[in-house]
């Protein structure tokens, strides 16, 4: 293990997302609005286009993709912590296209919602603080 730690369970949030409102911010919007520093979310839903990345491990950079057209969010999971002392929400995100074909990545702004249903599930007693780690290139958690 590279670390771990225990956390305690807290609220339970159970979210309808504004219509029209961009994914990954109304995200961040509410776990600052209701004061989540760590937690874990799943979404289910629909989007009206689409933003997402995918992380090239060789370049060490995020490649980005748009979708403009309806998709049905099939998975969104993730998590909330803290980057430099702001809420950063990490998601990742399945997205089915009419014909069934399905997309994914990192959630990034862009993705314009339809409907999207949230459960948040706030951690106590842990601080999810992000650093930028040399071997990956990515901010992981500094457990």
């Amino acid at each position: 293990m590279e670390g771990f730690a225990e956390a305690s369970l807290g609220r339970l949030f159970v979210v309808r997302l504004p219509h029209g409102g961009d994914l990954l911010e109304s995200i961040k919007g509410f776990a600052v609005e209701r004061g989540v520093e760590a937690g874990v979310l799943w979404v289910i839903g629909a989007v009206r286009k689409a933003s997402i990345s995918f992380y090239d491990q060789a370049e060490k950079s995020y490649v980005k993709q748009s979708f403009e057209e309806p998709m049905e969010i099939l998975a969104c999971t993730g998590n909330i912590g803290r980057l430099k002392g702001e809420t950063l929400v990490h998601a990742h995100i399945t997205l089915a296209k009419r014909n069934g074909e399905t997309v994914g990545g990192h959630l990034e702004e862009g993705t314009t919602i339809f409907s999207a249903e949230m459960f948040l599930l706030e951690l106590k007693n842990v601080a999810l603080n992000r650093e930028y780690d040399e071997t990956t290139g990515l901010n992981l958690f500094r457990l």
